[in-house]
């Protein structure tokens, strides 16, 4: 073939490529949820497969349906909650609106310094309520829209996870091949190397899926203790929220919450407690435990992993928490190997002179 008419293959397979790339981009999201939701769970597939006489398709759909009722089914009756409180929040606006506040509690006296002027303030917004509200309206109207847009954006997760879980009965049934057809097209681009970089993205990813869900996991159990100690109603279904919060990082949501609840109840020195165990230890272990159990196992630096977990989220959001330490990984890989034949050893470095200083000999 022609020098020319090869050069215009290459730019119609480039352009072919392209246009794949770009039909495909809406559903990127949801193909790498299903992808990293396929690979985390690959042993138990293996298994499952084995235990159905290699019945990959029965095997796939199987593990598909349990993740459909482990996590689809908790959210939407998670939804439904919320919606029945967004009701009864609407409902004491209302209330508050005609009433008006109840007595000041008795506690609210109490607290040092600032006690006699609390209750001076609930009794002004109490005989003031309608002129209150009225001045609030413009702000409720912003949080009102600020709460539509999040709930709009929080709609479109739900529509891009209930697409993952569908694609990811696909990465169950097909694995095999999309792995054969992965490596191979690796062996193309860097030829004896592939094996390397795989391992290491696949090392990377798994220590990743193994820190998310083991930092989520202990973030529930303290949470859980919490809550236990402090007198919080429905600790282990607190706890449990705990868990699915602590995917995107916010448990601050779920302990929060029971603080505010225990100061409303005169619980005074339990809700300090659980807002310090809350800030301290129950947030607090995420920025411990999770780069220690992302870095356990790997040969990247710590700090290259916090760089990844924290810089992937800023840039790429909650997907990042993935991505970042991969990138990096195989960077920092790539540079090794680059660099691995022209640097000295650190035992020469050592011995080597500053320069102005004699010889060691």
């Amino acid at each position: 073939m022609a020098t020319n008419d090869r050069l215009l293959v290459q730019i119609l397979l480039l352009g072919l490529l392209a246009a794949s790339l770009w039909v495909l981009a809406p559903f990127w999201s949801a193909l790498f949820w299903a992808a990293v939701l396929a690979f985390a769970s690959w042993p138990l597939m293996r298994l499952l497969t084995q235990l159905l006489n290699g019945r990959m398709s029965l095997a796939a759909g199987i593990l598909t349906g349990l993740w459909v009722i482990m996590v689809a089914v908790p959210l939407v009756w998670l939804g439904f909650n919320l919606a029945d409180h967004i009701k009864d929040a609407n409902a004491l606006v209302k209330d508050l609106q005609v009433d008006g506040l109840p007595p000041p509690p008795s506690w609210l006296a109490s607290i040092p310094l600032v006690g006699d002027r609390l209750v001076e303030l609930w009794r002004t917004i109490d005989q003031q309520g309608a002129a209150f509200f009225d001045t609030l309206r413009p702000y409720l109207g912003q949080v009102g829209n600020w709460l539509v847009a999040r709930s709009a954006k929080i709609g479109g997760g739900m529509v891009e996870l209930a697409l993952s879980l569908v694609l990811v009965f696909f990465f169950y049934r097909d694995g095999p091949r999309l792995a054969v057809f992965v490596h191979s097209l690796l062996e193309r681009l860097i030829g004896e190397r592939a094996d390397h970089y795989l391992e290491l993205v696949a090392g990377t990813v798994q220590r990743v899926v193994n820190g998310v869900i083991g930092t989520a996991a202990a973030q529930a159990v303290l949470a859980y203790v919490g809550f236990i100690i402090a007198g919080v109603p429905g600790a282990l279904v607190l706890g449990l929220l705990t868990f699915a919060f602590s995917f995107i990082m916010i448990p601050p949501l779920i302990w929060g919450p029971a603080v505010a609840w225990l100061v409303w109840q005169g619980e005074i020195g339990m809700a300090i407690f659980l807002g310090v165990w809350g800030f301290f230890v129950i947030s607090g272990v995420d920025n411990i435990l999770k780069p220690y159990l992302i870095s356990r196992g790997g040969n990247l630096p710590l700090v290259v992993v916090l760089l990844g977990v924290f810089g992937g989220i800023l840039a790429f959001g909650f997907m990042g928490l993935f991505l970042g330490p991969t990138l990096l990984a195989v960077a920092y890989s790539l540079l090794s190997d680059w660099v691995a034949n022209k640097t000295p050893a650190a035992e020469a470095l050592v011995d080597k002179p500053l320069p102005g200083e004699e010889p060691r000999g």
